[in-house]
């Protein structure tokens, strides 16, 4: 990567008006199915400085060929690895489109997917915190007229490939984006569904997991969205429908007490309004005596990326918890009331089939079946560029050399069964969802196959699971949470 990087506060220029008008066009290609912050937020911020700005979330809209046309300045966000995938033909069909054009890709998969993204002919490369360095990139371009219809104009990238600055934020601007109805709702558990918005409170996260792709790009830095700001971007999701909200925060506790006061002001201004956040286990350890207040202020459910109950895993990953920890917090929710929704890299060079298997029990003895969305099951270890799995010698003798079509570096599990047995989950868990089956007929489903490999023949299901019985379905989001999950050949993980 070519990641210079700059850290530090917002320039007092951020507020320069530009010189003349700028046609803005922000793209999102996938964001778990939420209405895009990451176009919203520097929407305000380029509409502050006079800027046209056009959004458009190729998730859930057709991308207008006159939108591309009339832009000067494209960019398209990137935050995660589908996002990134999904936006190599729109990058394509820009350069036919309007050839003039400068192209910029910003959000946390840019920086690392630089080489790549630079062929495609992104000009200009963005991650952390981009608002300001958007900001600067459009100052730039108006300060020059705009460039032949032919051909894109060529400016020497100045803005750094990694910002980290602290930032005041803003409110973003999300009066032209999709409804809200448009996005993944809620399902409460009890037949009720709400529509969902979503906000920040943090970016970035202050720890270094091995797998994870915060870290190349924050390396262990994250930076606060001020509390005013936050409570803002929910009140006008609230006057737009929203009745629950996602913080999607990389970890809602990284500032407790930021995000502690947060959740109390929003408590205290909607009452009745529910929120999900994401938690890391030693976070919910730290802070097992405050839990209550997530309780006391209207949390349905935490997810929380536990990625194995196999210790020596966790230790490769450098997860900061241990199986026990993990067992330990799901006996503090369920004292409080509170849900827990784990999710896993099941998945790894180091699974075998009884390590798989083992899970399985695992979240049967914990009663957690109910809880975990059932492509938790076929969750198979993503190393992109810059991940921190390289440091260890034992992962770059593994791997293979960068893919780019798939943006990750290939591996193999050393046991052939086991990648078998990847092949067979997917299939079952795919099978699973066009049947309706419910979790728990999934679950059987997957433990037979799994059960299957690790003893010869298909086992009895963990005592106290029964296939025929319903489920009881926990909180959770019509489109399932995941993260660090390499694709499959022939399809995207939104479509499981």
């Amino acid at each position: 990567m070519n990641t210079p990087t700059s850290t530090g506060h917002e320039p007092a220029s951020a507020d320069k008006p530009l010189v003349r008008p700028l046609s803005v066009l922000l793209i999102s290609t996938y964001e778990l199915g939420h209405q895009p912050f990451g176009l919203a937020s520097p929407a305000t911020w380029l509409r502050d400085l006079g800027a046209t700005v056009t959004c458009v979330d190729t998730a859930v809209q057709d991308l207008d060929p006159d939108a591309v046309r009339g832009a000067e300045l494209i960019a398209l966000y990137l935050p995660m690895h589908t996002a990134t995938r999904l936006a190599v033909p729109i990058m394509e069909r820009i350069r036919v489109v309007n050839p003039s054009a400068h192209v910029c890709c910003y959000g946390l998969y840019a920086p690392v997917n630089e080489g790549f993204l630079r062929k495609l002919g992104a000009q200009t490369v963005i991650g952390g915190e981009f608002e300001e360095g958007l900001c600067s990139l459009a100052r730039r371009l108006a300060d020059q007229p705009p460039a032949p219809a032919e051909r894109p104009r060529r400016m020497l990238q100045i803005e750094p490939v990694i910002s980290l600055p602290r930032l005041r934020f803003r409110a973003p601007d999300r009066a032209e984006l999709p409804d809200l109805s448009n996005y993944a709702y809620l399902d409460t558990g009890d037949g009720r569904r709400k529509v969902v918005g979503y906000t920040e409170a943090t970016r970035g996260c202050k720890h270094l997991c091995r797998h994870c792709p915060i870290v190349p790009i924050y390396n262990g830095h994250f930076r606060v969205v001020q509390k005013d700001v936050v409570l803002q971007d929910v009140r006008n999701q609230v006057a737009g429908g929203a009745r629950h909200i996602t913080f999607g925060d990389p970890d809602f506790l990284n500032g407790p007490a930021h995000g502690f006061a947060v959740v109390r002001a929003l408590h205290e201004e909607f009452p009745e309004i529910t929120y999900d956040c994401t938690i890391k286990i030693e976070h919910l350890v730290k802070h097992r005596d405050e839990l209550q207040t997530l309780r006391d202020t209207g949390c349905l459910f935490v997810t929380s990326a536990v990625e194995s109950v196999d210790d020596r895993i966790l230790e490769y990953f450098d997860k900061q918890h241990t199986r026990q920890e993990f067992v330990d917090v799901v006996g503090r929710f369920r004292e409080l009331g509170l849900t827990m929704n784990p999710t896993f890299v099941t998945f790894t060079p180091w699974t075998t089939p009884d390590g798989y298997l083992e899970l399985l029990q695992v979240l049967a003895e914990l009663d957690l079946v109910d809880n975990v969305p059932p492509i938790q099951y076929a969750i198979r270890l993503l190393i992109p560029e810059g991940s921190r799995l390289l440091e260890l010698d034992e992962v770059r003798q593994l791997v293979g050399e960068f893919d780019e079509e798939r943006l990750c570096y290939p591996w193999q599990n050393p046991d052939p069964r086991v990648d078998r047995l990847y092949d067979d989950v997917m299939a079952t868990v795919m099978q699973a969802q066009r049947d309706e089956a419910s979790r728990r007929e999934t679950f059987a489903r997957v433990w037979d196959v799994a059960s299957a490999l690790a003893r010869g023949a298909p086992a009895p299901l963990p005592a106290g699971l029964d296939r025929a019985a319903p489920s009881r379905p926990a909180p959770s989001m019509s489109e399932p949470w995941y993260c660090c999950a390499e694709p499959t050949d022939d399809q995207f993980a939104p479509s499981i």
